[in-house]
């Protein structure tokens, strides 16, 4: 018998179900026929694994079935349809560890043998290029470039980023409501920490994507200097690229004469895979960053201190806590978009450690209150 629980086992299924799911979805949207062939191929291995993993689950309960999509998969699939499925693709690779982790679980319950084969989607890749000549070096590369975008993390930036404003101005609102009983000082130091947190998070932005750009711009200008100086040595370090992922000695040095007879191309390249930098990223404006973590911040924060313009009073505290619950579940429950986990699970943590700060803080306002009263 396993260790793991039947819960634990359909959870299981559904991460290979939705995998495979997601993976023909960002298939069918791509234009690169080789790259899509190697999605639908992606697809049919996550396909089988589920196959198999059900086949094993079903000695143990009989009435265990395959499950369709969940609504997180197609939820991920809407995102990608109108923002692009390169988002959905970091969210989709986030789920690698926990693909691998129950692929081995699996064989050591079978005691079958782990083979080393059970890595990372990169890995299969590369073991694809080997079975599959029409999968270039340079299309991989551009495959690989995807991967290495920002992927998810633009969707984790707006749900935290959210969360960051609702959290630190729901405690900073309590923490006044707490030391002045919800009266009108509540309000100004409310709009105070929501310009103030949103100002700070816009400016760190902006300092990140600006730093960031100048270092690969630097780099960059190093790596052309290094092509026009010494293109001898860099024509060895792509075709040691190229055979890095499998291709053949031979094959990987003509590669790699071929494209150094482009100095711009081989450029394009080098900085992709030695310096592992995406150029589309560098493409990003600083100020679009600073101005969109400011909103994002924004409306989280606007949540706790909007009943304060309204109301004053315990009424308002109230208002306020109850917004300020509904606003954490959602986030909690956006959540589980990158992790996987239930929406109860997740927007009730959120909840309740969202709330555990308020009554924090509104505890410590309320004692330096009544000190100062006294």
């Amino acid at each position: 018998m396993s260790n793991h629980s039947f819960s634990d086992k359909v959870a299981n299924l559904q991460t290979e179900v939705d995998a495979a799911f997601l993976y023909n979805c960002i298939a069918d949207a791509e234009n690169e026929p080789a790259i899509a062939q190697v999605y639908r191929e992606l697809a049919a291995i996550e396909a089988s694994h589920g196959a198999k993993m059900l086949e094993h689950f079903q000695k143990e309960y009989a009435g265990i079935a395959l499950p369709p999509p969940s609504w997180r998969a197609k939820t991920l699939n809407r995102i990608g349809k109108t923002f692009g499925y390169d988002y959905v693709l970091g969210v989709l690779l986030d789920m690698e560890k926990g693909l691998t982790s129950s692929i081995v679980q699996q064989k050591n319950s079978q005691n079958k043998p782990i083979t080393g084969g059970e890595g990372n989607h990169i890995t299969i890749l590369k073991t694809l290029l080997d079975n599959k000549s029409r999968v270039s070096g340079e299309q991989l590369s551009k495959l690989e470039g995807k991967h290495k975008t920002v992927g998810g993390n633009a969707l984790r930036a707006a749900v935290l980023g959210a969360n960051d404003g609702l959290v630190s101005n729901l405690s900073l609102v309590m923490g006044v409501a707490g030391a002045t009983e919800g009266q009108n000082g509540v309000l100004l130091a409310g709009m105070a920490g929501l310009l103030a947190g949103a100002l700070s998070m816009a400016l760190g932005e902006w300092i990140s994507v600006k730093s960031s750009q100048e270092l690969y711009e630097r780099q960059m200008s190093l790596e052309m200097d290094e092509i026009v100086s010494n293109p001898e040595g860099e024509t060895k370090e792509l075709a040691l690229i190229y055979m890095a992922k499998g291709i053949p000695e031979q094959q990987a040095h003509a590669m790699a004469v071929k494209t150094m007879e482009n100095p711009e191309h081989a450029h394009e390249v080098l900085i992709k895979e030695e310096l592992g930098i995406n150029q589309e990223e560098l493409k990003g404006s600083a100020w679009e960053a600073a101005i969109t973590s400011f909103i994002l911040f924004a409306v989280g924060a606007v949540i706790p201190v909007a009943p304060f313009i309204w109301w004053s009073g315990w009424e308002s505290i109230i208002v306020s806590v109850v917004l300020s619950t509904i606003g954490l579940f959602i986030i909690g429950s956006a959540i589980t978009l990158f992790t996987g986990k239930s929406i109860w699970f997740s927007g009730m943590r959120q909840v309740i450690f969202g709330l555990l700060a308020a009554a924090i803080t509104y505890g410590i306002g309320h004692l330096i209150g009544v000190s100062i009263a006294g």
